[in-house]
């Protein structure tokens, strides 16, 4: 391939391709919880640059082509909370989820004084439940939003987490 992937702050212009990237990428949640009609799939462009002007995105770049991204915001609590992880489906399981996610709690824990990172997925996501808990996060809440999903609540202290800092 000779080219490597890049993490880096998202631009205004990357909105539209992340959420097209969102939209790809959630449709293997749709179908694991029988609900195609999920926020990540039903978001308007409009609503994803106002989440991220609210917080902090991150992208990851193969050349020009933004193959994953991840955002976040740190609440009034000192707790960071990262969302919506995703990776273009033939990008996983690299490594690249992992970077991401690591590199958006750096960002939190140098710029904003992170006290905590909180994040959630479904009961039935298990590598997302696995790359997780691999990076530290233990389950602290379970709530039923439906008779298909369970989301589960994942946190970990800022304090226990070892930044690499590789782009």
């Amino acid at each position: 391939m000779g080219m490597s992937v890049t993490i880096s702050a998202a631009r205004a212009e990357d909105a539209e391709r992340i959420l097209k990237l969102q939209y790809l990428c959630y449709q293997s949640e749709a179908e694991l919880y029988g609900d195609y009609a999920i926020e990540p799939l039903t978001q308007s462009l409009d609503e994803l640059r106002a989440e991220i002007a609210q917080g902090h995105a991150l992208v990851a770049r193969l050349g020009d082509e933004v193959v994953a991204s991840v955002r976040g915001r740190l609440d009034e609590t000192g707790t960071a909370r990262i969302a919506k992880l995703i990776v273009h489906p033939r990008m996983q399981r690299h490594g690249l989820g992992g970077r991401l996610l690591a590199a958006i709690e750096a960002h939190f824990a140098d710029a904003a004084a992170a006290r905590k990172f909180q994040l959630f997925t479904g009961h039935r996501s298990d590598g997302n439940l696995r790359l997780y808990r691999n990076h530290g996060y233990v389950p602290v809440a379970r709530e039923e939003v439906g008779p298909e999903l369970t989301v589960v609540t994942l946190e970990k202290d800022s304090a226990s987490t070892a930044f690499v800092t590789s782009a």
